[in-house]
C-alpha cells in the first residue's frame, strides 16, 4: 500500500471515473487503475463497483476512502513539519473568498501579502459558502474567508474583522428622513435582497426577523450583486442593506443615501476558516496577519452585534 495508491482512490472516489480521476491526477487512465486495482487485490475487497455508471463506492469502499483522506493528509503534514521548522512559507496554497468579501476585501491585501511572501503561489478562487466547506472538507481548499459562525465540524473559524450591515435608503423612500436605522424600521418586504445562495442575504433575512415588521417571506427582487440592488433602489423599487466596505466604494452623491444602524450596530463576521489539521497552518497565520493589520485601519467599529449567517427557517 503505497500514498500514491491511496492518492488515486482519492480522485476516483471524487470523480467517479477513472479516465478523469487520472486526467486530475496527471497520470494515464491504465496507470491509475493498474494501482487501484494492485490496492484493491492486496485488501482483498472491491473500493469501487465498475458495473453501475457513474461508478460508485462499495459499502467498505466508503470506510477505506475516509480513512485514506485522513492517512494522505497526515502524510502531507511530515512536508509541514519541515517547513515550519526551517521557517519556510512558500508553494501553492491555495484560497477560496465568498463572491460578497471578494470585490472589496481581495484588492485591499493581495498585493501586500505576495510582495510580502513572494515564495507563495497563492490561488484564489471566489466560491459560495457551501463550497468552500466541502472543498476544504476534501482537502481542495488550504482555507477560505467567509461570514461566521457556521459551526462546521473539522473546521476551525479564525475571526477577521466585523463588518457592519448599513443601510442605503434613497430619498423618495419611506424612511429616508431617519439618521439612523434600527430592526424596527426594516420589513422584509421592503427590503431589496441578493439572490439565494448568498449568505449576507441570509443574514438579511435573520435580521429582518428579528423586527416586529416581518409579514411572511414574500421578496419582490433578487440579485446576484449589490451594484443590481443599489441601482434598482436608485428606481425606487425599496431599500437595501450594504456590508460596510461596499459603501466606501459609493460615489458622494449615492454615500447621502447611506443610513447607519444604532450601536450596537448589526454587523457579519468575517472569518479565516480552515481543516482542523492546520495543513500549511504558516502560510494561514502569515495571511491572516496581513488581512487583520490591512483591514484593522478601514473598519475600526467595536460596538456591533454578530448576525449569523446561518438560515433559520
Amino acid at each position: 500500500m503505497t500514498i500514491t495508491q491511496l492518492q488515486y482512490v482519492l480522485a476516483v472516489a471524487e470523480h467517479k471515473n477513472f479516465t478523469l480521476a487520472a486526467e486530475k491526477s496527471f497520470v494515464t487512465q491504465p496507470t491509475l487503475s493498474m494501482q487501484v486495482q494492485k490496492l484493491e487485490d492486496e485488501l482483498g475487497v472491491l473500493i469501487f463497483d465498475r458495473s453501475k455508471k457513474p461508478i460508485s463506492i462499495t459499502e467498505v469502499g466508503k470506510k477505506i476512502v475516509a480513512q485514506a483522506k485522513n492517512i494522505v493528509a497526515e502524510a502531507e503534514r511530515i512536508k509541514d513539519i519541515v517547513d515550519q521548522d526551517k521557517g519556510f512559507i512558500g508553494g501553492d496554497y491555495t484560497l477560496g473568498i465568498i463572491p460578497t468579501v471578494m470585490p472589496t476585501l481581495l484588492p485591499m491585501f493581495l498585493n501586500t501579502f505576495i510582495k510580502k511572501y513572494p515564495k507563495v503561489n497563492l490561488i484564489i478562487k471566489e466560491q459560495s459558502t457551501d463550497n468552500l466547506i466541502k472543498n476544504i472538507l476534501d482537502g481542495h481548499l488550504d482555507a477560505g474567508i467567509a461570514a461566521t459562525p457556521l459551526e462546521i465540524e473539522f473546521i476551525k473559524e479564525r475571526p477577521l474583522y466585523y463588518e457592519p450591515f448599513v443601510g442605503y435608503v434613497p430619498k423618495s423612500h419611506r424612511l429616508s428622513s431617519e439618521t439612523q436605522l434600527t430592526t424596527d424600521h426594516l420589513d422584509v418586504n421592503d427590503v431589496l435582497l441578493l439572490q439565494d445562495g448568498h449568505c449576507f442575504r441570509d443574514g438579511v433575512i435573520n435580521l429582518c426577523k428579528a423586527s416586529k415588521n416581518m409579514n411572511g417571506e414574500h421578496f419582490k427582487i433578487e440579485s446576484g450583486s449589490f451594484e443590481t440592488l443599489i441601482s434598482l433602489a436608485d428606481e425606487g423599487m425599496g431599500m437595501t442593506l450594504l456590508p460596510y466596505l461596499n459603501t466606501l466604494q459609493l460615489g458622494l452623491q449615492k454615500k447621502e443615501n447611506l443610513k447607519p444602524f444604532k450601536s450596537p450596530s448589526p454587523a457579519r463576521e468575517i472569518s479565516l476558516i480552515y481543516h482542523k489539521s492546520e495543513l500549511k497552518i504558516q502560510i494561514t497565520e502569515a495571511l491572516r496577519d496581513v488581512i487583520s493589520s490591512i483591514v484593522r485601519g478601514a473598519i475600526t467599529f467595536q460596538d456591533v452585534k454578530i448576525i449569523s449567517p446561518l438560515s433559520k427557517n
